[in-house]
């Protein structure tokens, strides 16, 4: 039996976990909106996943594994069928020589105890796991996409099933498709033509992976059912157009933004997965070290200025940017947002949707939101001087905003803003701080393994001046004694060593140095410099001391910072 609202509260307020008001908050909520009141807590930041897990598990006598770090035996783990594991909430874990330890959601279930000893034929030993990391555990049995699929468009294609009966399976494989997206974490799901055939390509962790080449003559039906579902004209061929779907996967329902562009052997379809439980980060999730999580947390206190996220398209300035409205969105204070596309509602929020048909661009829906008197505002990215200006003009007249922008690093943003045409004057009094970032993927926890730097790694970091000074500040001096991590490759990461990804940062502060070098028109070489003499630590300096703490590998670091 797992614990009441009660006693959960007497575990998590009692000790000062968690506030009390914000608890029966959480509860209230709950209760509303049938979510469990465990994942609410984790999704309004009260607690961390892996928190909520030790504490829940001591309170019902039983110890808790994290799933995230734990070695799993994949020919034990499939013993247990996914139907099962799914129900009741159990995965198979590892032998020990006093039974099998087996995650469960509920470690009191002895029916489900009963009938795991007898399928796997010893002795049960029950830990406690959180519904977080059953949900990520479940990704296991969903690693061959290929087969079903294949299975599908077989009896597809067979003259012999009725229209019916193809209609009933197109329908369920493209959901089945959407889903095996989203349980992998992918961003992207493209479907593109070919000539003879079609490829459906997922992008996770950032890196796109060819999953199936099937049959030309499902090409059709899988596109019509797409349209249909997304809104959009079937008898459209010839025109780009853009819709909007939501399915729903147990109790988590995803938005699927979908764009169809024509091309030369046919229609190219990409699907971007939009799911809420990819907005539930904090600040420190999201990979910042103690330092310039500080610098981040002073911008955020301070009630005008703006603060800006840098960055490529792709590399997770949205999800910072969320981050800090959800420390931000608070009852007593009023934010309004201009975005494109509007991504994630956010309950207490006004959001605004860019729509270039009736003329509604950034710049004419931030004139708009400063004349609703709000406390906030976020623009979702400064791209022309029209926007820049009012930008800055409202962080200058009392507000806080927040924006993203596109440079290659923090010191570039600010001779960025003045190419725009903001007065040098205007950028010095008015930026608090710059996030500049790059997403690497992370080490796969399952198969992770130290080894020593190859042959070729070593060649690299000595002829690389910067990295080779970098080693040597940190005290690496011989390469051949640095032990760093990798994944082997496994069932978990699709044999990849990656799962994951996490941020590499540089967080540049406005301090009075800085401000005057933007006023005498400075270089962003110069403005670097100063900041890196005032402590700033580069994206590449926060990745190498992500690859010695054992989260990235040296290959991801350079594939973002050296590009």
């Amino acid at each position: 039996m797992l614990l009441t609202n009660e006693k959960l509260k007497e575990a998590l307020v009692g000790p000062g976990i968690v506030d009390e008001g914000a608890f029966d908050i959480a509860v209230v909520e709950s209760e509303s909106s049938g979510k469990p009141l465990e994942k609410l807590l984790v999704e309004k930041d009260l607690i961390k996943d892996e928190q909520l897990g030790w504490v829940y598990a001591n309170a019902l006598g039983y110890k808790y594994v994290d799933l995230a770090n734990e070695r799993v035996d994949d020919i034990l783990f499939n013993q247990v069928p996914e139907i099962v594991a799914r129900s009741r909430g159990v995965i198979a874990l590892n032998r020990t020589v006093d039974g099998i330890r087996v995650g469960m959601r509920d470690p009191e279930d002895l029916e489900t105890i009963h009938l795991l000893e007898k399928r796997l034929g010893d002795i049960i030993i029950p830990y406690y796991i959180t519904e977080q990391g059953l949900h990520e555990a479940l990704r296991r049995y969903r690693s061959n996409l290929k087969e079903e699929f294949d299975k599908k468009l077989r009896k597809i294609v067979d003259p012999t099933i009725s229209k019916d009966e193809k209609d009933d399976m197109m329908v369920a494989l493209v959901d089945e498709l959407l889903q095996f997206g989203y349980e992998n974490h992918s961003s992207d799901i493209h479907i593109e033509p070919r000539r003879d055939n079609f490829l459906i390509r997922f992008r996770i962790d950032g890196v796109m992976h060819d999953m199936i080449e099937a049959d030309k003559k499902v090409e059709k039906s899988i596109l019509t059912r797409l349209k249909i579902m997304s809104g959009m004209r079937t008898d459209e061929h010839r025109a780009a157009q853009d819709g909007k779907l939501r399915v729903s996967f147990g109790d988590e329902t995803i938005d699927v933004r979908v764009s169809i562009v024509p091309v030369t052997e046919g229609e190219n379809i990409v699907m971007r997965i939009l799911s809420a439980e990819n907005r539930q980060f904090g600040l420190a999730d999201l990979g910042l070290g103690e330092k310039d999580l500080e610098k981040v947390n002073r911008a955020i206190k301070n009630p005008h200025g703006m603060i800006l996220v840098t960055g490529p398209t792709g590399s997770g300035k949205t999800t910072t940017v969320y981050a800090v409205l959800k420390i931000l969105n608070r009852r007593e204070v009023h934010i309004s947002t201009i975005e494109d596309p509007v991504e994630y509602d956010i309950e207490g929020i006004s959001q605004i949707q860019v729509d270039n048909k009736t003329n509604l661009t950034f710049a004419k829906g931030l004139r708009a939101i400063v004349r609703q008197d709000p406390d906030i505002i976020m623009v979702g990215e400064i791209r022309d001087e029209e926007t820049a200006g009012i930008a800055v003009n409202s962080a200058m007249t009392g507000h806080l905003v927040l924006s993203t922008l596109h440079a290659n690093d923090a010191a570039t943003t600010l001779p960025r803003l003045l190419d725009m045409g903001v007065e040098p004057f205007l950028v010095a009094s008015t930026v608090n701080v710059i996030i500049a970032q790059r997403l690497v993927r992370k080490v796969c926890e399952s198969c992770r393994a130290s080894h020593e730097f190859t042959e070729d790694e070593k060649h690299l970091i000595e002829r690389d001046e910067s990295l080779k000074e970098l080693f040597v500040k940190s005290g690496h001096t011989d390469l051949a004694k640095v032990r760093v991590y990798k994944g082997s490759g496994c069932k978990v990461c699709g044999h990849t060593g990656y799962t994951g990804r996490i941020g590499v940062f540089e967080v540049l502060e406005m301090k009075e140095n800085i401000k005057d070098l933007v006023v005498k028109h400075s270089s962003s070489v110069d403005i670097m410099h100063a900041a890196r003499e005032g402590g700033m630590r580069t994206m590449l300096e926060d990745g190498i001391s992500k690859v010695f703490l054992g989260v990235t590998t040296l290959e991801e670091v350079l594939r973002v910072t050296k590009t």
